[in-house]
């Protein structure tokens, strides 16, 4: 087989690893066996014949290679218009919104964005690039397009397509060029020459509201950089092996960090340091991960984010609500070690994975009860093992996975399965064994996309749910709030992160968003809010050479000194950040003027 059929077949399994395969390795002669794609330094992305590994329930457990799964973070649409075109590529009936009274500036305003693409200042993104990895685009809208008509895309990687060539330095999928995309468009069918498409509409709605050109006399519609250039990944969804292992329903959009590893790649080739920069937006996330950010993802992106000329943005999810998350203490020494953790799994709930994260020098150890009383005793383990367990009164399988260290976080993981879990209330025991001192743990179920609604906590804590990576120390992770109240949106994921440091970084507009597909909600439009005031700020920084050594981090410290604060809270807080956005208070702090 070659590299790009073992990338893409389920016989294969997806492994991110921290080590580079140099021309000599063990592998060189067993090329049938393992494909290796390099991302960068010592990052890169291993595809094993999965015979070789075994089954998932075997007893070495190796959480750190496997890849997690990311869910999109749209919340909901609040408004919609029903005219109906016909996709001619997909056969499927797409939505469209109709242009004019229903357009709403207010977030783009509130953000301090709208005023400043106007003079003195023009800051339009003019001359950064933004970069989208998600659900690809419909390249065809007019808000995608320059005022001559021709594509603003410099170019869409869609790795489901396999009739064409790649990018450069990447192995599967099918590069689409700006010269391609308007050849695309003045022909009679555009999806002749290039055949990707947005079905879902969740990448279009946010590069939109991120890079939408100006549409109609009176702005009937216009994003936060409307003069930024934009290249788009469309993810292919997760390999059916994977949805498997996380119990992800089939119909539901899943996507591999993998994938993603690859989308970053591609889009940092298009920076230029200290000439063309790039901001990156993902709005994506998971509850899969230590949401401390010392992931192996989260260290590849800190890579990223650091670079000069660069700013990465990833949302932070929708989750503050959903009863997902529990945290406990359990002081020690004490009669009672332990704490009954309590999970209500809904009537149509497939299969559920819960991680327990326990911070040393305690020992951690679980027990699990059933709703008919049936009980799995305390499981002793140290090193990396798992191991199954099956009911005599119940259908459930459970297997149990121990990291007793962590290799990336230095603390111990408990991975529980839950294999078609009966109705009810479960019960975790977890206990911890130490001298003295506070042991802490935290538990979290997957994303609301990933399983029943009525599959939750009984005793949650709303706080630390922001969606992995979010929780990465270098990215820029805005929360959500709604422009018209000035409130906190109550789905919104807060923070701040497991270890305690501060996230989210600032919080911005993403309730009712105006896109080119309707009004929509959801921490992905924030982000990508965040993503546009970050190239239009780059233009200023880069591209007007005001202070071109800038990265992620920078621009985040800009931000935060112009964020708006009320007298009411105190900052940082685990809703706000360290305030709302408003990129226009940063310009009167650089005045002087605040």
């Amino acid at each position: 087989m070659t590299c790009r059929e073992q990338i893409l077949s389920n016989d294969y399994a997806d492994a991110l690893v921290d080590f580079r395969l140099e021309p000599d390795n063990p592998f060189q002669n067993r090329m049938s066996d393992f494909c290796y794609q390099n991302i960068e330094n010592d990052f890169g992305i291993l595809y094993i014949k999965r015979t070789l590994l075994g089954g998932f329930d075997e007893s070495d457990y190796d959480y750190l290679y496997i890849p997690k799964c990311y869910g999109l973070q749209n919340a909901f649409q609040v408004h919609r218009r029903n005219i109906q075109v016909q996709d001619k590529a997909d056969n499927e009936e797409i939505q469209v919104t109709q242009l004019g009274r229903n357009f709403d500036p207010l977030p783009l305003i509130s953000a301090g964005i709208l005023p400043l693409q106007s003079a003195p200042l023009e800051l339009t993104g003019k001359g950064v690039v933004i970069g989208f990895i998600d659900t690809g685009i419909r390249y065809e809208n007019e808000v995608f397009r320059r005022p001559d008509g021709t594509s603003r895309i410099l170019a869409i990687w869609d790795q489901t397509i396999q009739t064409g060539e790649p990018p450069e330095g990447l192995q599967y999928g099918t590069e689409y060029t700006r010269e391609q995309i308007n050849a695309a468009l003045i022909s009679e069918n555009p999806r002749d020459i290039v055949p990707s498409t947005d079905v879902d509409g969740h990448g279009t709605a946010i590069a939109s509201v991120a890079a939408g050109s100006i549409l109609g006399e009176g702005q009937q519609f216009i994003g936060a950089a409307p003069d930024a250039d934009i290249v788009v990944v469309k993810l292919k969804t997760a390999k059916p092996y994977l949805k498997e292992y996380y119990m992800i329903p089939e119909a539901v959009p899943a996507y591999a960090s993998s994938d993603i590893w690859s989308g970053i790649k591609y889009l940092d080739s298009f920076a230029r340091t200290f000439s063309r920069p790039v901001v990156i937006c993902l709005g994506m996330g998971s509850n899969q991960g230590d949401h401390s950010g010392t992931s192996t993802s989260s260290r590849y992106m800190n890579l990223i984010a650091n670079k000069r000329s660069r700013c990465f943005v990833v949302c932070g999810g929708n989750e503050g609500n959903e009863a997902h998350h529990y945290e406990a203490n359990i002081i020690l020494p004490a009669q009672t070690n332990w704490r009954d953790v309590e999970i209500r799994m809904g009537e149509n709930e497939r299969g559920v994975m819960t991680e327990l994260w326990g911070s040393p020098p305690f020992d951690y150890t679980v027990s699990i009860k059933s709703p008919s009383g049936e009980t799995i005793p305390r499981i002793f383990y140290r090193g990396n093992r798992m191991q199954s367990y099956s009911f005599i009164y119940d259908r459930t399988r459970i297997t149990v996975g121990y990291s007793v260290i962590e290799q990336n976080s230095g603390e111990t993981l408990i991975v529980m399965r839950f294999q078609d879990p009966t109705p009810g209330i479960w019960t975790v025991r977890v206990f911890a064994e130490g001298n003295s001192g506070e042991a802490n743990f935290h538990m979290w179920l997957p994303i609301k996309e990933f399983s029943s609604s009525d599959t939750y906590f009984l005793s949650p804590s709303p706080y630390v749910t922001l969606t992995v990576p979010g929780m990465t120390q270098g990215v820029f992770t805005p929360s959500t709030y709604d422009s018209k109240t000035n409130g906190f949106y109550t789905e919104s994921g807060r923070g701040y992160t497991r270890t305690g440091r501060i996230k989210p970084d600032i919080s911005a507009p993403g309730v009712n968003i105006s896109t080119i597909l309707g009004t929509r909600t959801g921490s992905s439009y924030a982000a990508a809010l965040t993503a546009g005031a970050a190239a239009q700020f780059l233009q200023w920084a880069v591209v007007e050479e005001h202070d071109t050594r800038v990265n992620t981090n920078d621009i985040k410290n800009y931000f935060i000194y112009g964020a708006r604060r009320d007298d009411d809270f105190s900052y940082p807080n685990r809703e706000f950040g360290y305030g709302r956005l408003n990129l226009a208070g940063t310009f009167q702090w650089l005045a002087g003027l605040r």
